[in-house]
């Protein structure tokens, strides 16, 4: 009986690490065209247009919350996010759900690949709008 339990949990972790393993890899050329959903709110590039959103340059590795002169939800800004693959995959999954009370008001992207090419498109541009 205890080798069978190990067993499985043995399997339950290799099942598990061939999940996280099987992350899909970004498209930043996908991701340019499934932004275009997300550009009705927030801006790219040189020089940005004001919008509804803050922008996104350099959104990667900034904290949540801070992009200068876009007024945040108190949640948003209490959040304590930092902006890595993996917190904006899960923003994207749905924000309410991540940060409750937040202003954003999207449904959530469902297809993983999707999520991922976003991000990858958004990982091109640093805080300055320009491409890396």
């Amino acid at each position: 009986m205890k080798t069978w339990i190990f067993a499985a949990g043995i399997g339950a972790m290799a099942l598990a690490g061939t999940a996280l393993a099987a992350a899909p890899k970004g498209n930043p050329a996908k991701g340019q065209q499934i932004f275009a959903r997300c550009a009705a709110c927030h801006k790219v590039g040189p020089s940005p247009a004001r919008s509804i959103g803050p922008s996104l340059n350099g959104v990667v590795g900034r904290p949540a919350g801070t992009e200068a002169g876009y007024r945040y939800s108190p949640a948003m800004k209490a959040s304590g996010i930092k902006w890595d693959e993996a917190s904006i995959d899960k923003l994207l999954q749905g924000p309410a759900k991540l940060v409750p009370g937040t202003k954003m008001i999207f449904p959530g992207m469902a297809s993983p690949q999707d999520r991922a090419d976003v991000i990858a498109y958004l990982k091109q541009y640093g805080a300055d709008g320009n491409k890396k």
